[in-house]
């Protein structure tokens, strides 16, 4: 899209213009340098670049960005409370722990990842993921 003095750029909500509320107000504030209005129709068409859809933009902006904030808290504090309580989070392992210690076995006989990957019927990422667990702890073992 290419803008010239004068246009007016019209956004259905002011998220679509920057990530946080100081984005926004950059975003709009180089726009109006450039004599390039901004409507938001989430507001009534409003101007951002008048003192009113300037305020109106500010208020607006810090309660998204504050609403965000809370989400992201929230989310933090449900992850570290299924931690607590022992729940293993993200996407199940493709290969069964007694599976695993076979991948580990013929990899440290020299078969190649590709090999004990299409063995085991899963990818040569899972059977580096698998290597690459067993190196760390093994490197905390000691």
């Amino acid at each position: 899209m290419r803008t010239r003095p004068g246009d007016v750029l019209i956004v259905t909500k002011l998220d679509r213009l920057g990530r946080n509320a100081m984005d926004v107000r950059a975003t709009v504030k180089r726009l109006a340098a450039d004599t390039i209005r901004v409507h938001c129709l989430a507001l009534g068409g409003v101007d951002l670049t008048s003192a009113a859809g300037k305020m109106m933009m500010s208020v607006l902006s810090a309660v998204a960005e504050f609403e965000r904030d809370l989400l992201i808290e929230r989310t933090q504090a449900g992850i570290a409370r299924a931690r607590s309580e022992g729940k293993v989070l993200g996407r199940p392992s493709a290969l069964t722990k007694a599976q695993q210690v076979d991948v580990m076995v013929r990899l440290t006989a020299g078969e190649s990842v590709a090999k004990v990957a299409r063995d085991f019927g899963t990818t040569r990422q899972s059977i580096m993921r698998v290597r690459a667990r067993h190196v760390s702890v093994g490197a905390t073992d000691s």
